[in-house]
């Protein structure tokens, strides 16, 4: 097989690990939105299906996080570089920032309770804004 054949499939390869990455992702958030308002619009105040609904989300977040892992794997060298880059300032910043947003709320300095959300927004907006500027600085 000649290396335009040997590239076509490390194509098809990422292409398919980055398709199964979005599919575990959506179910993912869907989960995380069925475990956050089932219990308000479905099934009340029910603990059982309550547990099982929050399970089935761990468990389907850990498919994401297998999917994540198999498509980093798949990616090159420069965009492995990337996006453990991202990753890693995504984390700092969910840490140090999760810790002083916590901090606020402890000591009354913000009039409303540090929720979850913030965090994860922080995680998100710092994941997609380092992933964009280290694209463009490794071109």
């Amino acid at each position: 097989m000649d290396n335009k054949g040997q590239s076509s499939d490390k194509e098809k390869k990422t292409k398919k690990k980055t398709v199964s990455l979005a599919i575990w992702t959506l179910l993912w958030v869907l989960s995380v939105a069925l475990a956050a308002f089932g219990h308000e619009l479905f099934w009340g105040s029910n603990n059982l299906i309550n547990t099982l609904v929050i399970l089935l989300n761990f468990g389907i977040g850990i498919g994401m996080i297998i999917a994540n892992i198999k498509h980093l794997r798949e990616l090159d060298e420069m965009l492995q570089k990337v996006h453990l880059e991202s990753m890693g300032i995504s984390l700092g910043l969910a840490v140090v920032g999760g810790i002083s947003y916590s901090m606020l709320d402890a000591t009354n300095v913000i009039p409303f309770d540090a929720e979850i959300a913030g965090v994860i927004v922080l995680i998100g907006l710092s994941y997609l804004v380092s992933l964009l500027i280290n694209l463009r600085r490794y071109k």
